[in-house]
């Protein structure tokens, strides 16, 4: 006879059978969720099959006296990339086209304007060309939060018109040796100058990062109604995120004046196509809220040291491009599979 006590027991012993049956289907999803939570692993084992391959084919890639110069002239491609991680991250389709004009803006401006009409002190020139990206930025923002456009129409017409400033003020290579952001890409003292431009976008991130606006970016991007209805100010934060992206691309037009020495607005559309490449490649989804810097330096390394594996190889550099293009496709598969692993 089944007494009140066999019940009791049986149900006891139920009860604590269900986290073990439950077991396996928490680490399976464990499992599914490693692709969102290191979207970046495609493009770090890409970066080191490429560094592999130049190291093949370039031999000097391997002497510690040329890293230097190797980091100098991939930081343009880094800080395009982190330019427009953050805007992207910030969700509402955040996709900013105008950091490789604002790069380039801010080359000609220091090579054909300040420069060239002896403005020469860093603690001068260095302020104006970072608050005029800041400015870029914030009205990038405005436009997309308050005048309500597409941020890809927004940041198509600022492409347009920075383009045009660039090209009026530099309509032809104006030279700009032996100016302070010379050194930037080489050695400054014993550290290497890509380190300062690269570092220092960085611990603007890792600042922001420990006050809490990160987190409330990516909230913003993963979903904007929830973060809305729990009083974040969303408007605000992307306005943040394109002000920050204007601040980062000027960093990269610092960076891009000290590797070549002279203006070439020419330059802006490749480094918006090599931004969104880097992001994409990174695994930062193109819809928000997933994805962060460490994918799109990762990133930005891979093309860069694909176009070094090209030239290196005697490849016509008409197929640079096309590369760009093929990893940009890659990288937007890569971050719509993300983006249903979410």
């Amino acid at each position: 006879m089944t007494t009140t006590k066999d019940i009791d027991m049986t149900q006891a012993n139920n009860t604590l059978a269900l986290p073990a049956a439950a077991g396996p289907t928490s680490a399976a999803k464990q499992r599914r969720a490693v692709p969102t939570r290191r979207t970046w692993v495609f493009a770090a084992a890409l970066v080191v099959v490429l560094l592999v391959a130049n190291a093949s084919v370039q031999r000097s890639i391997l002497d510690p006296a040329y890293w230097p110069t190797l980091l100098g002239t991939l930081a343009p491609f880094v800080l395009v990339a982190l330019a427009s991680t953050v805007p992207i991250l910030a969700g509402g389709g955040g996709i900013d086209i105008s950091v490789g004009p604002t790069a380039t803006l801010t080359n000609c401006l220091l090579a054909a304007v300040l420069f060239a009409n002896g403005w020469t002190s860093v603690w001068v020139t260095l302020p104006i060309v970072l608050l005029v990206g800041v400015a870029i930025g914030v009205v990038n923002g405005l436009l997309v939060v308050y005048g309500r456009l597409q941020p890809v129409i927004a940041t198509l017409a600022t492409f347009f018109v920075l383009s045009g400033v660039a090209l009026k003020i530099s309509p032809s290579p104006v030279p700009a040796t032996g100016n302070w952001t010379s050194n930037l890409a080489g050695m400054v003292g014993p550290v290497p100058g890509a380190v300062l431009t690269i570092g220092g976008a960085l611990l603007v991130w890792l600042v922001l990062w420990r006050l809490r606006f990160v987190a409330t970016l990516k909230a913003v991007g993963g979903d904007d109604v929830a973060a809305f209805s729990a009083g974040v100010p969303v408007g605000i934060v992307r306005i943040g995120a394109y002000a920050l992206a204007g601040l980062f691309a000027a960093i990269a037009g610092i960076a891009l004046t000290a590797v070549i020495q002279t203006s070439a607005p020419s330059l802006a559309t490749t480094y918006s196509l090599v931004a969104l490449a880097a992001v994409s490649l990174g695994g930062t989804s193109l819809l928000g809220g997933i994805g962060g810097m460490l994918g799109s330096v990762l990133g930005a390394s891979a093309i860069y040291l694909l176009q070094e594996l090209l030239g290196g190889a005697g490849v016509p550099t008409s197929y640079v491009q096309f590369a760009y293009g093929v990893l940009l496709v890659a990288g937007v598969v890569l971050s719509g599979l993300a983006t249903r692993k979410r």
